[in-house]
């Protein structure tokens, strides 16, 4: 249960006051919140309709975002958003309470890394759709939407300033410098230095020597250079 206080010390010897939103249960010092309030508490954005659960034959009252709501009243409030849609992510349930979503805001609330591509579920002969972080998804289509998440089959790392598509986990020493230069020279009169940057949590930056392997990431950098000695 959450504390929705925010209350000053001189009251904490007050009763708190219970109330639901969306079915989760809060309890607060104060008597009054505004609409605007409750649904910042429940991550509902400020454009959404709330509405207080009223006994039949009476309507639900429909509360605004500067409407305050006296929530000592004998029996516990109960709030909720009539227009919710539901969705998942990796098969995960999610209600998310405005009609359209971006691929920005399915990664944050599925918690997906920032390396792995978001697909729309199509059903069969259709291809899965990929989702960009622009873009936008209505979620007020019929049934219900499945998003699903799987590391980038082909990744863009970035060469002396030039993008290369690169499929593999890892990247050699020596390949880095073939896609820098387009070969590599063995000879001990040739010295190559590579160094990488925006690389994964594991190692996001450093210098790569000869024989060395490193972890790529999408949009990975490497600088590499040559000097010959001869």
């Amino acid at each position: 249960m959450t504390l929705a206080n925010g209350a000053p010390q001189t009251q904490k010897n007050k009763k708190a006051l219970k109330f639901m939103i969306e079915g989760e249960p809060f309890e607060t010092l104060d008597q009054y919140k505004t609409g605007a309030e409750l649904k910042q508490l429940r991550g509902i954005p400020q454009g959404v309709e709330l509405f207080l659960s009223i006994k039949e034959p009476y309507e639900d009252e429909l509360i605004g975002n500067d409407t305050k709501v006296n929530l000592a009243r004998p029996e516990i409030e109960r709030f909720f958003v009539k227009q919710k849609l539901k969705l998942t992510i990796n098969k995960e349930p999610f209600v998310w309470f405005s009609q359209f979503i971006s691929g920005k805001q399915i990664r944050e609330l599925g918690n997906i890394p920032a390396e792995h591509e978001i697909y729309l579920d199509i059903k069969e002969p259709y291809v899965n759709t990929l989702i960009q972080d622009d873009t936008v998804i209505d979620l007020a289509r019929p049934g219900k939407e499945h998003f699903f998440s799987k590391e980038q089959s082909v990744k863009v790392i970035i060469i002396n300033g030039r993008p290369k598509d690169w499929a593999d986990k890892t990247v050699t020493f020596e390949q880095v410098v073939i896609l820098a230069f387009g070969s590599f020279d063995n000879s001990p009169n040739k010295v190559y230095t590579v160094t990488f940057s925006e690389g994964p949590v594991s190692k996001p930056e450093g210098t790569m020597v000869k024989g060395s392997v490193v972890e790529v990431k999408n949009k990975m950098v490497f600088n590499v250079s040559a000097t010959d000695k001869s």
